[in-house]
């Protein structure tokens, strides 16, 4: 989330489905810790470079990927503060440059009025209490 209270989300268009808003993020490596993986996902996604902090939801879920293979995972979700909306994508994999071509900072607002889903189904609620308990510090 940025200084605005914006969040950053990615849109994939595959070639299967209707297009989908995502947050940054991705499969945790054989070895690696959900902390870890949220930290090189980050990286990989945004060229950021941060501890991922203490995770804000966790859920259980199933979905098929972008190349059809049927996932049933266990999602963290990270609340991570950045000074500047800036990103850099040239770490993305071959896949991402395929079907994540755009990025948009969102408002919680402007996120609900829009017609194209988004996940996890819950962000907003989940981003509010965010803005919630920031605004109460």
């Amino acid at each position: 989330m940025d200084r605005a209270g914006r969040l950053l989300l990615f849109r994939f268009t595959p070639d299967d489905r209707p297009p989908f808003w995502v947050t940054p993020g991705g499969a945790v490596d054989r070895g690696e810790s959900f902390e870890a993986a949220a930290r090189r996902e980050l990286r990989e996604e945004t060229g950021l470079d941060a501890e991922p902090g203490t995770a804000v939801a966790i859920r259980h879920v199933t979905f098929v990927t972008l190349q059809g293979i049927e996932v049933d995972a266990e999602e963290r979700y990270y609340f991570l503060p950045v000074d500047e909306p800036r990103i850099d994508t040239a770490r993305h994999t071959e896949i991402e440059r395929a079907f994540m071509l755009d990025h948009r900072w969102w408002t919680p607002e402007a996120l609900a009025a829009h017609d194209e889903p988004w996940f996890p189904v819950d962000l907003i609620e989940i981003w509010r209490d965010l803005l919630a308990e920031r605004a109460a510090r």
